[in-house]
């Protein structure tokens, strides 16, 4: 999603206390990150304007969560996102942490230490072109990439209006030793979360009468 330049968004991030600007250096060691160490660690992947991540998160303070994107007017405007929720639902905010790096290069900034137990990719680019089908953030490659940081019997939740792009993940998730568990091609009517989060795009692309595709593939 292209978005306009906010002059804004570098400095709050910059001042924000869940905004993390130098990822790498926590690689290997993102739990210490977090005021309860013992959470376990979910990460979604294009976070985009944290609708989806500021509900997910709230509703579940168990868990320490980090949301990655590269645009910063995107992180801006997830940062305002997460507080408003939280401030609506009068939460202490502790359990997330936004943070602005490339997908393609996230194995530098996580590492089997960080022992991933869930990774959320929701409406990524589907990239329908051959030549750029590597980009996919399901793609074999990036998949091979996500196991070096993914604890045992961890889980990918993805969702998509893409067919093209779904059947092609769920050939992706074989190839790589991933097991889907569990898959939709009509989200809204065979729901396969126990509670399923709409985000911006998924409630566009509804809207259109377009379905939308899902699956759980758990890593074997």
């Amino acid at each position: 999603m292209r978005i306009r330049y906010k002059k804004w968004a570098r400095p709050e991030l910059e001042a924000s206390k869940f905004y993390e600007d130098n990822p790498e250096q926590w690689k290997g060691k993102w739990k210490n990150h977090y005021e309860n160490t013992n959470n376990p660690m979910h990460l979604e992947l294009g976070c985009g304007k944290g609708q989806f991540i500021s509900e997910l998160a709230s509703e579940n303070q168990q868990v320490n969560y980090l949301a990655i994107d590269l645009v910063d007017a995107m992180l801006g405007l997830a940062k305002r996102n997460i507080e408003q929720v939280y401030n609506e639902k009068n939460i202490e905010l502790k359990n997330v942490i936004i943070t602005r790096f490339d997908i393609e290069r996230i194995n530098l900034i996580l590492d089997e230490k960080d022992k991933i137990q869930r990774i959320y990719i929701n409406f990524c680019n589907p990239w329908p072109k051959g030549k750029h089908r590597k980009k996919r953030l399901t793609h074999t490659r990036q998949l091979e990439k996500y196991k070096q940081f993914l604890d045992k019997d961890a889980q990918i939740y993805f969702k998509t209006d893409d067919e093209d792009l779904f059947n092609s993940s769920l050939i992706y998730f074989e190839e790589t030793g991933f097991e889907v568990i569990s898959k939709t091609y009509d989200l809204h009517n065979e729901p396969i979360f126990e509670k399923n989060i709409e985000t911006e795009h998924e409630k566009m692309f509804s809207n259109q009468g377009i379905k939308i595709k899902a699956c759980i593939a758990k890593l074997k």
